[in-house]
């Protein structure tokens, strides 16, 4: 399990383990928090090709999906 520290999270780096259309390497552009301020969704760009994807943040927990950093 990855630990998550929601401070450290805006613009961190991340690797998908199973990359799809060769987007592996991502990089954290925005932190959104509910109105009680927990932490809801993360949005991730990707570095080539450069789409974006959002996801909850749990999933970068998931150390069999991401890989903190650049890999």
């Amino acid at each position: 399990m990855n630990p998550i520290n929601p401070g450290a999270l805006q613009l961190s780096k991340w690797t998908a383990t199973d990359p799809k259309n060769s987007e592996s390497h991502f990089l954290v552009t925005a932190v959104v928090f509910d109105d009680e301020n927990r932490l809801q969704d993360v949005e991730l760009r990707a570095t080539k090709p450069q789409s974006t994807l959002r996801l909850c943040w749990q999933a970068l927990q998931d150390d069999t999906l991401w890989t903190p950093g650049w890999v």
